[in-house]
């Protein structure tokens, strides 16, 4: 299944409370329960002003969906290419 980095620009994302990100976590499982199973959200990371979100989903369609239901910005979805890591200088 194809693999999506989601780049979110929320301001001041690296200070919330954990209780805030439990909330927006709750908010997003929600939502991929109604979504069903073709779309997986894998991980993110907070830093200062964005988050970035990495989803398996069939298509761009499918993850700018699950943004606008659960009321996230989507400022920027990009497709994954490929993978590499340092097992790639190999």
């Amino acid at each position: 299944m194809p693999k999506y980095v989601i780049e979110r620009e929320i301001s001041g994302a690296g200070k919330m409370t954990a209780e805030q990100l439990k909330a927006i976590s709750q908010t997003s499982c929600g939502v991929l329960n109604k979504m069903g199973p073709q779309i997986q959200w894998v991980h993110s990371y907070v830093t200062t002003d964005k988050i970035y979100c990495v989803y398996n989903a069939p298509n761009e369609d499918m993850v700018r969906e699950h943004a606008k239901q659960g009321g996230f910005p989507a400022n920027s979805v990009s497709k994954v290419s490929t993978i590499i890591d340092p097992t790639t200088a190999e």
